[in-house]
């Protein structure tokens, strides 16, 4: 047994600095120096376990098996989703089909400020509901590049859009994990986050219109924006409240599909100039970059239109079947085995203030459930969509491998990130942060938010961020005099602003939109908005703290 020591050095400041290192050789080396993200993610991994060995005193067989428990979780189940997300993009690219589809939303939807609500907001919140890890960003991003979005926009709007739905994706996963790490119940939290995330579901329409096109562009299309972000807050604070954090996305996502197509039946904005935008849009490259490469939609048979539909038909359709518990649970009585890690299984210890006295060992146990994963059904949706756009299965065979070869070194850099996480809270560096922000006295409630967004930074999960400092939010509140429910609630709504930044996301977006390489530019595009959406989520928490009547929100 092995116990974490979150003050090495025995000064919380020279600690901290240490702890720290790593994350800032990555986004520095990324954003600032232009590094690719594949050696910056390594550079980064090498100073971790360097801090690890030398500082946290991690001992060596842990260490190592952190590293390559990480890098396996990269790999499966979040390396698989990309692998046959890009397997799926090529099959239409292929086939040329993404005209046919860019012209068919285009008669639907024909103002790309109206396709960024409808595709990387709405139905990406549909798919956090029912798949989560990864899936959302690279599939509206994916779709957006189809639609003839710039990869930079594409990229970058498919992040900033995958906020407000995150808390709950995956069937509520975030949530009924910080009930277990913290003992709170998970429907007292769901509450809770309902009744912060939905203010900020509302805004997100808005501002990724704004990120895209400007702020006067976006009020040319706020029925529309306003329709999308009520139609998902309104369901997503009742779901929420009434029901639980099952339910939440997939519920509310299709609320805000179905209010904005009706909308769009019978309103429609001013054009909009499709070569350029009126503003630069924040965080992109020189002023006049084209926004689009649309051209004018041409007539197309019905028989075109349901083969251009029907992979992205196919897909929804799979992944709303592999979300099902049931379906989980019975493909999991199939093949599932759980691979315990040597060395590293209930081998570390977290210790007070992070963890509760007497706090059971950390589990290292890696759940290879190949029949169950969104991957998996992703992988089959590609196939039968194949076979339906007339491929042969060696011409299928031959693309999968052309598509492995392309995102080599995504999977490289996803593996070495999330390495990268693994081995920070494993060694306790990422604690030794989290306390920094802990203590912050009255200012508690705003910091504590930003420590999850911190948490989803580091690990590219809010369900991981959950697991990592949901004891902490719980202990710090009862010792400050704060709701407990708040608090943990909190880590969960500001981490979902941390989304937009975290590496792996930021890859798993570039590598949609075939843009690997440009990851310091996405980052650039993406970063203030995080930073603004978090600071804001963190402002709301220290109301419902203190200040009447938003103290009436906190759920007793």
């Amino acid at each position: 047994m092995w116990s974490q020591n979150y003050d090495p050095l025995k000064s919380p400041v020279l600690s901290t600095l240490v702890a720290a290192v790593p994350v800032v050789v990555l986004l520095g080396s990324i954003a600032a120096f232009r590094v690719r993200i594949h050696a910056a993610a390594l550079m980064g991994l090498g100073i971790a376990a360097i801090i690890a060995a030398a500082v946290f005193h991690m001992p060596g067989k842990a260490l190592a098996a952190t590293t390559i428990y990480g890098a396996a979780f990269g790999l499966f189940p979040i390396g698989w989703i990309v692998l046959n997300i890009i397997f799926l993009y090529q099959l239409t690219v292929k086939q040329g089909l993404f005209d046919i589809l860019r012209d068919n939303l285009a008669r639907v939807a024909p103002d790309p400020r109206i396709q960024v609500i409808l595709i990387a907001f709405s139905f990406g919140a549909f798919i956090e509901g029912v798949a989560g890890f990864g899936a959302p960003v690279a599939i509206t991003a994916a779709i957006l590049i189809q639609l003839g979005f710039k990869p930079l926009h594409a990229s970058g709007l498919a992040l900033i859009a995958n906020t407000a739905p995150v808390a709950f994706g995956s069937l509520g996963i975030p949530i009924t994990t910080l009930e277990q790490v913290t003992g709170l119940d998970a429907l007292r939290i769901s509450a809770m986050v309902g009744r912060q995330l939905p203010f900020f579901s509302l805004l997100i329409p808005f501002w990724a219109v704004a990120a895209f096109a400007g702020w006067r562009a976006m009020w040319g299309v706020w029925p529309a924006a306003l329709t999308a972000g009520l139609a998902f807050a309104v369901p997503q604070f009742l779901v929420s409240n009434l029901h639980g954090p099952w339910l939440v996305d997939t519920l509310s996502g299709t609320c805000s599909i179905g209010a904005l197509l009706s909308l769009l039946r019978w309103w429609q904005p001013a054009p909009f100039p499709t070569e350029t935008s009126d503003r630069e849009p924040t965080g992109s490259g020189p002023a006049g970059e084209p926004v689009l490469e649309q051209s004018r939609p041409r007539s197309w048979s019905p028989q075109e239109r349901i083969r251009a539909w029907s992979p992205w038909l196919i897909l929804t359709a799979f992944i709303l079947i592999w979300g099902l518990p049931p379906v989980k649970r019975n493909l999991d009585r199939l093949f599932a085995p759980t691979i315990t890690m040597p060395w590293l299984h209930n081998i570390v210890q977290r210790v007070p203030p992070v963890a509760l006295e007497g706090a059971k060992p950390e589990p290292a146990q890696f759940r290879f459930n190949l029949l169950s994963a969104t991957g998996t059904g992703i992988f089959l949706a590609a196939l039968a969509a194949g076979g339906v756009m007339g491929f042969t299965p060696r011409g299928l065979a031959r693309i999968y491998l052309e598509s492995f070869w392309r995102i080599r070194f995504s999977l490289l850099t996803i593996a070495a990130m999330l390495a990268l996480g693994t081995l920070t809270k494993y060694s306790g560096a990422d604690a030794t942060l989290g306390l920094a922000l802990a203590r912050t006295g009255s200012l508690y409630p705003f910091f504590g938010t930003l420590l999850g967004w911190l948490g989803v930074a580091l690990t590219g999960s809010d369900t991981a961020s959950n697991v990592l400092f949901g004891s902490l939010q719980r202990i710090t509140a009862e010792q400050t005099g704060l709701s407990p429910i708040l608090m943990t609630a909190a880590n969960s709504s500001g981490g979902v602003m941390g989304k937009m930044v975290d590496a792996q996301s930021i890859v798993v977006a570039s590598t949609a939109t075939n843009w690997y390489g440009h990851e310091g530019s996405i980052l650039r595009y993406v970063f203030f908005h995080s930073l603004a959406l978090a600071v804001l989520m963190g402002l709301l928490v220290l109301l419902q703290a203190y200040v009447y009547p938003f103290t009436r929100m906190v759920v007793p």
